[in-house]
């Protein structure tokens, strides 16, 4: 079978590193042309609108990323959606607004590492009162079992957990448990927003969902996103002045409705411009997620089938494709993982690291010849 190529779409990045094969996608994903057109855009319109860039900034490239997100999540309402730098800023504004201390949080012990550090000193601190359940097998059930109980103010979950690439199906049963007076279920959706088809349209009165653009987003660090659902953390304590709405007396602490109420203060834009370029370029060419996963599975299976000839079929392969959706990473647990990641970067193959799991991320930039390319600089590497 032909496997098509979209390089053309990434001229900008391969030429400048011409002879480095790139898989870790998962990581930081290679930006497509159309996010260099997006920043240099925002340096454009801030070179020609100067103080009045904000007018164009609010009410056009905020409002078309909010339709971008809700198209591609099946959002009912754009004005839930709301930007930030990253989303941490974003988890501590959602925490603020929930009044109880401590915060009763139910996690995974496999998120994100900036969920990881701030919920271990929130917990520390003992601002959050923090209950892991082990990932692994059987945790989706056990984490719904646990989240059932009524014991937490807060679940907190991975659509996709960023080590193991295990994919969390659970969502509507959470969505079911979530109250405005709480919990709050709050979806983590960086290694799936974009990576994996998401229909929110029958929970999204009910769950928060997290993302950001430096994934399979591809526009690169400085624009994250969260649905906010309706009347859900209405007043959060860290605010900043842009979530005042127009009109409201200096010093006055009120709130919009939607998800404005998260919003922080005055913030780069440059991310948001190159989300917006990347997403409508590939409205243009006709990609969605669907394509790219259709696009992505003929090379990881072509990539599986041929480790036999190679170290890595002595690894714990923690994610074998199978039924339902997939991460769009291959992780292999292996003593020698760190060791091997340094090995390929050294001959220009990036791939990475958690722990003793090596990952290999896959994109719309790869084809069959990438994978062939990566086939034989695994078939070098020591340990077999």
């Amino acid at each position: 079978m032909s496997i098509p190529t979209y390089k053309h779409l990434f001229q900008r990045a391969i030429a400048a590193a011409p002879e480095r094969l790139h898989f870790a996608a998962h990581g930081h994903h290679l930006w497509p042309d159309a996010s260099y057109l997006g920043h240099q855009a925002y340096w454009q319109d801030a070179a020609r609108m100067a103080d009045r860039k904000w007018r164009r900034v609010l009410d056009d490239i905020w409002v078309a990323g909010q339709r971008h997100v809700a198209s591609e999540l099946r959002l009912p309402d754009p004005d839930t959606v709301v930007f930030a730098q990253n989303t941490h800023d974003l988890l501590l504004r959602l925490v603020s607004a929930f009044p109880r201390r401590p915060l009763r949080v139910l996690a995974s012990d496999g998120e994100f590492h900036s969920f990881v550090r701030q919920a271990a000193r929130w917990a520390e601190a003992g601002t959050i009162a923090l209950e892991l359940v082990p990932a692994g097998a059987g945790f989706e059930q056990r984490l719904l079992d646990r989240a059932a109980s009524g014991e937490h103010d807060l679940i907190f979950v991975s659509q996709a957990m960023y080590a193991s690439g295990q994919i969390f199906s659970g969502i509507a049963e959470l969505a079911v448990l979530a109250r405005p007076e709480g919990p709050w279920v709050v979806i983590d959706g960086y290694h799936g927003f974009m990576a994996l088809e998401t229909d929110l349209s029958a929970v999204a009165d009910r769950v928060f969902y997290l993302a950001g653009g430096y994934k399979y987003a591809m526009s690169g660090e400085g624009v994250a996103l969260m649905h906010a659902p309706p009347g859900f953390g209405p007043r959060p304590e860290v605010t900043g002045w842009y979530a005042a709405p127009p009109g409201s007396a200096p010093g006055a602490c009120e709130y919009p409705a939607d998800a404005r109420r998260f919003l922080g203060a005055t913030f780069d834009p440059s991310g948001l411009y190159r989300f917006v370029g990347v997403r409508e370029m590939l409205r243009e060419e006709g990609i969605t997620t669907a394509t790219v996963n259709a696009h992505v599975a003929p090379l990881r299976d072509a990539l599986l089938a041929g480790l036999g000839e190679t170290p890595l079929a002595a690894a714990e392969l923690r994610n074998p494709p199978g039924a339902g959706p997939q991460a769009r990473f291959l992780a292999f647990r292996h003593p020698l993982a760190a060791r091997w990641r340094d090995w390929l970067e050294e001959d220009e193959v990036i791939v990475n690291v958690r722990g003793d799991v090596l990952r290999i991320g896959l994109g719309l930039y790869h084809d069959a010849r990438d994978i062939r390319r990566l086939l034989a600089a695994l078939a070098d590497l020591p340990g077999r």
